[in-house]
């Protein structure tokens, strides 16, 4: 498929996920299969010597760093895109950097990026908002359309079966009242029909729960014009995650994986771990050093844990201090493979079913 001139050999989006878990190497790898590889930019410079002392220096040195290592990766496939969440501090000067550097798409979500559209427009980049519902992508096409007179690219729908920070109530997804992704989907695309003609298209990449090419072939059939992948991905040799990191996921049974209260504000899903069963217990977990990521987290005594220090040593593989962000199809994974044979194994099954 074509977006904007760019081109998708395989309309699999591999979701962007942090801290460090995908990098240069796991997005330019899904690149290079003829998917659209993501960076996350969220404290990609954890591992540059002065992180702590220089973050934001740090974080856009090393992001435009991976984007460019992501495209040489890439050998001119597929496409690498950053996710950029709404919820960090200096957004814009972020989304600027990886405009520099290249990146084919910015993918924006953990609130609504009102202010996307004005960074993008203008550029190679594309403007690519995540939502989780149709009352979402219609204030944003209203917003973008009267700031700038343009469109988003296309959507990530993100559904309650996502990782990491979710675009749901803890109590629509504890008491199952959340919209399925077949609703929402059909919600977005009555919204985008409004805004659409023969000259604009607005394609639907459906995400949280996609596990397989079957569950693929069923959005597509629905409307959507691909998916989003995440989890799955950490399970490969070329994810940037550690072998710790790796292992949690492959040995995460179903009753591991639970919702948690983040400092961002927002409800997330995570394998349960040592942390999190401390916490539970009252513990705290502050920061070393902080460096003010989050706007919205409250500093100190305040928040009962640093998700900046937690998501570091879960990368790094620190099973007793990490937090490991996941979605709610982990536990089927059982075992590490390549990007490659991931990609060919999804793709297969979803042309068996077109």
């Amino acid at each position: 498929m074509v977006l904007q001139g760019k081109t998708l050999d395989i309309p699999i989006i591999q979701g962007g996920m942090g801290v460090g878990i995908s990098l240069s190497r796991l997005a330019g790898n899904v690149a290079k299969c003829g998917g659209m590889g993501v960076i996350s930019s969220v404290n990609a410079g954890y591992q540059e010597a002065d992180f702590y002392t220089n973050t934001l220096k740090a974080n856009l040195r090393a992001l435009h760093k991976h984007i460019v290592k992501a495209k040489e990766i890439a050998c001119g496939r597929g496409m690498v895109a950053v996710n950029i969440m709404c919820a960090v501090n200096h957004y814009e000067e972020t989304v600027k950097c990886a405009i520099d550097a290249g990146a084919d798409a910015i993918i924006s979500g953990a609130g609504l990026p009102l202010h996307l559209r004005e960074y993008t427009k203008g550029t190679d980049t594309l403007c690519a908002p995540i939502v989780s519902s149709g009352k979402a992508a219609s204030i944003l096409c209203r917003k973008y359309l009267k700031t700038t007179g343009e469109l988003p690219d296309f959507f990530v729908m993100e559904g309650y079966k996502a990782g990491g920070h979710l675009g749901f109530s803890k109590k629509e997804l504890e008491e199952h009242i959340a919209k399925n992704n077949d609703e929402i989907l059909k919600d977005i695309l009555n919204v985008l029909s409004i805004y659409e003609n023969d000259e604009k298209e607005i394609p639907v990449f459906v995400a949280g729960g996609v596990y397989d090419g079957g569950d693929m072939a069923h959005y597509m059939k629905e409307g959507a014009s691909g998916v989003q992948i995440a989890t799955r991905f950490i399970a490969t040799k070329e994810c940037d995650a550690s072998e710790g990191f790796k292992k949690v996921i492959v040995d995460a049974i179903e009753e591991d994986i639970i919702l948690i209260d983040s400092p961002v504000g927002m409800t997330a899903r995570a394998v349960d771990s040592p942390l999190l069963r401390r916490l539970r217990q009252g513990s705290k977990y502050q920061a070393l050093q902080c460096n003010n990521c989050l706007q919205t987290c409250k500093k100190g005594y305040l928040t009962p844990y640093c998700i900046s220090r937690a998501l570091i040593e879960a990368v790094n593989g620190n099973y007793e201090d990490g937090l490991f962000f996941c979605g709610e199809n982990a536990y089927r994974v059982k075992e590490i493979t390549t990007v490659e044979a991931l990609m060919a194994q999804i793709e297969k099954k979803w042309r068996m079913h077109v």
